[in-house]
């Protein structure tokens, strides 16, 4: 047999024809046997000491690869706080662990997917959590370094051991050093935490709902949402026991204000400002509708990136795109995996750049995000009521009252905000990005909140994302999604919409503290009958106002779906010259519309469902 094939060859040269090459892999297949992959720990040394023991702390890393023997194995990773505290997933799963400590079940299905087309998932227990050593810092070095050095340990560059204490030196001879990083809220906000340190080797990562800067997820523009950076701490450090957290733990309090400024910690903890560091190519998704992490994380990070980058964006709230459209976002991450872990020329980096959810379950794709024809369109509210283009003057009050919010601002607005409409439209409206509104206003009292939406006037039928699941309906029947063993089964129950009929829809919203109109670094005392101007932006969206409904702008003051009210809320008056909000869309608004009612008329009544629907905090 050996002689033939060297005669074959021999032959072949003598003709002077080349041999075609052998053609290159289109997708990873399952070829390894998930039932022989090697499960084990190493803990890395992430060069802290944040629990004060005089040790620097090792983070746990949980790893599952091909039994087989091979190298050059590329990793997907998913660093969370939530392993043992709250669980991964609709289904909140937990790493479990047999009684020697050997890892047995790996939330989520990366594991059961990936590893047998030759990939290696590492799940990481984030500083202080499950079984980690050292202190939670909610977004700060050590979180970010938990999985940084972890990423430095698969490429050569940091040190790994067999035991969270003492036990011998490990290295990853098995990875080829290219890690991609995926995950949802706390994840995927590692995964751009540790994209914005610039580290070699991450080559790709995957944040879904994710924050982007933590100010802006307990801040808003110095207004505060109520909750802090020390609770959270506290809740994810719980099943570690052993570990003094205290002195971190007064940090992040005293750290975080009580007022909105933004200080130290927030800077610390702000990706934006390294997102032109990044060299990750990034595959980002967010609900539109996410009033947990809300989108002005995916939007000012999304504008600051200058890699490879692709967006899906769903009308959900905080749920992951496998909850909502399974099989597609499973066939995309193969894809994407492929190309940026593997190399395989797939072309998925090609084609459109966004993937948005128009209707419950109707997709589209758009060359970009914002949309390529979207402009900012600077719209003005007029003592009419109207909204439009032209100039406006004149003055508006309203009376700042804390005890209500959006829906009431909607429905039956009274005398706490102000509705400007710019009419029934005449076509189509595309709202595509991150508008933006200055107010200028003269309180009654020495403190002041403002908060304004963006809202389409129109019945639609919706996700409920204020619903038990935020958009989705879990079922009893499952699909699988890769190979299970006895102890990590690939299996999952099928979600599908879960919709409601609206007479609205808000688009974006935006809160802020008067007091910081000069600065978000130092809030100021303001002067009763004195008038302040202060921009601030309004949430991110992708949203076509059809033919026949209005958009409108409504301008408040304490959004009490959301922030803490003021020491003394008070009545404001609104300089509707030097009013107006800016809102990048294609399409065509009128100069000023020629009657302020709504679509169908002025006698607005909400249905039965929609004034009911009151909390979204």
């Amino acid at each position: 047999m050996r002689l033939g094939v060297v005669c074959g060859v021999l032959a072949v040269l003598l003709s002077g024809v080349v041999a075609p090459a052998a053609a290159a892999p289109a997708a990873s297949e399952p070829v390894y046997d998930y039932a022989k992959a090697i499960r084990e720990t190493v803990w890395v040394d992430i060069g802290h000491d944040g629990d004060g023991d005089g040790r620097s702390d090792r983070v746990a890393a949980d790893i599952v690869r091909p039994g087989e023997p091979t190298s050059g194995v590329p990793v997907i990773m998913d660093a969370s706080p939530y392993y043992s505290c709250c669980g991964r997933g609709n289904e909140s799963e937990l790493k479990t662990y047999d009684s020697a400590g050997k890892p047995v079940k790996f939330p989520l299905f990366y594991d059961n997917y990936f590893v047998p087309r030759g990939y290696a998932v590492v799940l990481v227990d984030l500083a202080g959590t499950n079984r980690s050593a050292g202190c939670a810092d909610v977004g700060g070095s050590s979180d970010v370094d938990s999985a940084r050095k972890v990423v430095d340990w698969l490429n050569g560059r940091a040190t790994g051991y067999r035991a969270k204490t003492g036990g011998s030196p490990v290295t990853a001879g098995w990875s080829s050093g290219n890690v991609g990083m995926i995950g949802k809220s706390y994840d995927g906000t590692v995964a751009n935490g540790v994209a914005a340190t610039g580290v070699a080797g991450l080559k790709t990562i995957v944040p879904i709902s994710a924050i982007s800067s933590w100010y802006d997820y307990y801040r808003s523009d110095g207004a505060v949402f109520g909750s802090s950076p020390a609770g959270l701490a506290q809740t994810v450090e719980d099943r570690n026991g052993g570990q003094d957290c205290s002195a971190q733990n007064q940090a992040l309090r005293q750290g975080a204000t009580a007022n909105g400024d933004y200080g130290p910690l927030w800077a610390d903890r702000d990706y934006v400002t390294h997102a032109a560091d990044v060299r990750a190519s990034v595959l980002l998704s967010h609900g539109v509708n996410d009033l947990n992490v809300k989108t002005i994380h995916f939007g000012q990070w999304w504008a600051g990136l200058r890699v490879e980058k692709k967006i899906w964006l769903s009308q959900t709230g905080h749920v992951d795109p496998f909850d909502y459209r399974r099989a597609d976002w499973v066939d995309l991450l193969h894809r994407w995996f492929d190309h940026y872990l593997l190399g395989i020329d797939n072309g998925v980096q090609n084609g459109p750049q966004a993937t948005v959810e128009r209707q419950p379950d109707l997709w589209v794709t758009q060359s970009a995000y914002p949309a390529a024809d979207a402009v900012a369109t600077t719209l003005r509210p007029h003592v009419s009521g109207t909204l439009g283009t032209s100039a406006a003057s004149g003055t508006a009050s309203f009376t700042d009252n804390p005890s209500v919010g959006e829906d009431t601002w909607v429905t039956d607005p009274g005398s706490a905000a102000l509705t400007y409409s710019t009419g029934t439209l005449s076509s189509d409206v595309h709202v595509s990005g991150t508008s933006s509104v200055t107010v200028t206003a003269t309180p009654s009292t020495s403190s002041a909140r403002l908060s304004a939406l963006l809202v389409d006037l129109g019945p639609a039928t919706i996700r409920n994302f204020t619903g038990n699941g935020e958009g989705i309906k879990t079922g009893t029947a499952e699909n699988c999604w890769g190979a299970s063993t006895p102890g990590d089964d690939a299996c999952y129950r099928i979600t599908s919409a879960d919709v409601k009929k609206v007479n609205y829809t808000i688009l974006g919203r935006g809160w802020a503290d008067l007091a910081n109109y000069a600065s978000l670094s130092q809030e100021r005392p303001l002067t009763p009958g004195t008038a302040y101007t202060m921009t601030f932006r309004l949430a991110p969206t992708d949203h076509i106002v059809p033919r026949g409904h209005a958009l409108a702008l409504i301008i408040g003051g304490t959004d009490g779906s959301f922030i803490r009210g003021p020491a003394q809320p008070g009545r404001l008056t609104v300089d509707l010259a030097r009013t107006s909000v800016s809102v990048p869309l294609a399409g065509v608004v009128p100069a000023a519309a020629t009657h302020q009612g709504r679509p169908g008329g002025d006698a607005f009544v909400p249905s039965a469902a929609q004034a009911a629907q009151a909390d979204l905090r």
